[in-house]
């Protein structure tokens, strides 16, 4: 990609379209706004003065599809609607033309509404490229322990609408896995921009080749929960692969999956991205079990159990403080290594799991930088922790400090030291000199027998009426001895 191109402006009617949206149970047709907190969809008039708050997407292809499988996934009663994409321009008219259709019909309309329509099928085209999205990540991005890509195949331009840029992606340690071809291991705020809006979303990220054998960045959105009802790659998913999906994140068994490129069948095992609720299938010639787990040593049929993706209890295993403990592991696809089950939330609650863990947990990552050990000990322990080489949105590098609330299990966030703000802010000599002798009715020798209120900082007399009156309580009593 040219410099030229990337630093050439696209207005919004070139960068993205807008989704209509029809009503199955009102017969109305609207211009999508959103997603509330709730999975309720949030809708608009289709008319001219509404056009700020009509949601738009981006109209390149990959970007499109997982954006909307995403936004398709998060919507509560998503058969009750229909969508369509529309470019910008014609919006309105198209919105006007569906209308007339409710109560006209003519072929000529429904035909058009035909190519406009965004099919949200799980089993259809979505699904298929979703699908497509999880075999590849895992199963030909590990291959060797070297590069599958170089910085100059990435679309830049892509990135930059998606917030991110090379010298960011390098800060947050991100580059390097994406161009040895794994997934981020860590949720990426992604931010969309189109001009007059943005659309912000976490997701982890990859690299893939398109038919074309150019390669795109595939995102990898949050669901709501795996998406088990449909065929994956050619499997039907049973009740009990259904079951040990949700509650330990893995299938459990080995079964044989279709590659939608070659139609090859292959021997492989499944499991649940926890970030993402993402289905993640590994082929089993790429399953590498350790000899030895924790001090405990696996002979063959401990190790033939796991590679089948089984799990596998193990007794006696040392952890790093030395004690003694058993547990049940299992090998990960997402993961690419065995992993202990006692770690794993119900995938059925995945999202809401990770949330209340992070709410629970002191984070060691804050805004993309990772703390090293003792600036996490005492982050841990409540105290201030200088970080440096933060990343902006704008991917501008900044430095400041982090405090643990414990009280509100949130990070807090200041440019300036706020010990050394706490600092400033104490009173001063003079500011205490006048509480103690105005409020709290104790005294200063310079300023005791002073009757009238001190004035802030005042430490000595200020006025002649005050001197005088001060001095006059210095001087001796007369004598009241007996007179001779």
């Amino acid at each position: 990609m040219s410099e030229q191109t990337l630093d050439t402006p696209k207005s919004p009617e070139q960068l993205s379209e807008i989704l209509l949206v029809l009503d199955k149970e009102k017969k109305k047709i609207q211009a999508v706004k959103g997603i509330d907190k709730n999975g309720k969809l949030e809708t608009v008039e289709p008319i001219k003065k509404n056009q700020n708050q009509f949601m738009r997407v981006d109209k390149n292809g990959d970007l499109f599809s997982n954006f909307f499988s995403n936004f398709f996934s998060q919507l509560k009663d998503p058969t009750r609607f229909s969508f369509f994409k529309v470019t910008e321009p014609v919006a309105i008219d198209m919105a006007n033309e569906m209308k007339q259709q409710m109560d006209r019909p003519t072929p000529e309309v429904e035909q058009l509404m035909k190519q406009h329509e965004v099919k949200a099928e799980p089993d259809k085209n979505n699904n298929k490229q979703e699908n497509r999205n999880s075999m590849e990540t895992t199963q030909t991005t590990s291959e060797t322990g070297g590069y599958r890509y170089k910085p100059e195949q990435i679309d830049w331009e892509t990135m930059n609408n998606l917030g991110l840029n090379k010298e960011k992606l390098e800060k947050m340690n991100l580059l390097d896995p994406l161009l040895r071809g794994f997934k981020t291991n860590e949720l990426v705020p992604v931010s969309l921009n189109l001009g007059t809006a943005v659309t912000r979303m976490d997701a982890r990220l990859s690299l893939q080749q398109n038919d074309e054998g150019a390669v795109v960045v595939a995102i990898h959105g949050i669901r709501k929960e795996p998406n088990l009802n449909f065929a994956f790659f050619g499997h039907e998913f049973s009740k009990e692969d259904k079951e040990n999906l949700l509650q330990t994140g893995n299938m459990g068994r080995v079964v044989n999956l279709i590659n939608p490129k070659t139609n090859e069948t292959i021997l492989s095992i499944v499991s649940v991205d926890r970030l993402t609720n993402e289905l993640i299938a590994l082929r089993t010639d790429k399953i590498k079990i350790p000899d030895e787990i924790k001090g405990v040593k696996l002979d063959d049929v401990q190790k033939q159990t796991l590679m089948e993706g089984k799990p596998l209890h193990i007794e006696g295993m040392t952890s790093k403080k030395g004690t003694s403990f058993d547990a049940e592991v299992q090998f990960n696809a997402d993961k690419r290594f065995v992993e202990f089950l006692f770690d794993r939330n119900n995938t059925n609650k995945q999202v809401q799991g990770n949330e209340k863990k992070q709410s629970l947990e002191t984070p060691k990552t804050f805004r993309g930088k990772e703390l090293d050990n003792e600036q996490y000990q005492k982050f841990k322990d409540g105290q201030t922790v200088y970080v440096s080489g933060l990343v902006d949105k704008k991917g501008k590098e900044y430095n400041g400090y982090i405090t643990f609330n414990k009280g509100t299990n949130k990070t807090d966030f200041s440019f300036q030291n706020p010990n050394k703000i706490k600092e400033e802010a104490k009173p001063t000599e003079a500011h205490k000199t006048q509480t103690a002798v105005n409020s709290e009715g104790k005294t200063n020798e310079a300023t005791k027998n002073i009757k009238e209120p001190l004035k802030s900082g005042q430490k000595n007399p200020d006025s002649k009426e005050q001197l005088e009156e001060q001095e006059a309580a210095k001087a001796p009593a007369k004598s009241k001895g007996i007179k001779r």
